[in-house]
């Protein structure tokens, strides 16, 4: 195994990954438990709004209108599978030699000697 003198111990700042498992039960719900908190926290500024700006009905319609499936949409995207993590991994690649690309002279022994 070759080492790179610029790193200090001579080994892979990247550790190599050895499997593809996926997050946690919890970490997972932590997450998805996070998107639906903010899905549902936009509707409540939305309702807000719409009563803030009351005296432009087009506005306060249209933010009502967004706020309606707010709730739906945000239980199929909590209830959604997680996508897998897509980060640079490190993978275990084996050192293989090359064969050299230039012409190799052909040592010729001759005639064979009688």
């Amino acid at each position: 195994m070759t080492t790179d003198p610029s790193r200090p111990s001579g080994r892979d700042a990247d550790p190599v990954l050895i499997t593809d498992a996926q997050r946690s039960y919890e970490e997972e719900l932590a997450v998805r438990k996070r998107r639906y908190k903010i899905m549902m926290g936009m509707r409540i500024p939305c309702m807000v709004l719409a009563a803030v700006f009351y005296q432009i009905p087009w506005l306060a319609v249209t933010l009502l209108i967004i706020s309606i499936p707010l709730p739906w949409i945000a239980v199929l995207i909590a209830n959604d599978r997680l996508p897998l993590k897509t980060e640079k991994v490190s993978r275990y690649k084996p050192e293989r030699l090359e064969l050299e690309s230039r012409e190799h002279p052909v040592i010729d022994g001759g005639p064979p000697h009688s």
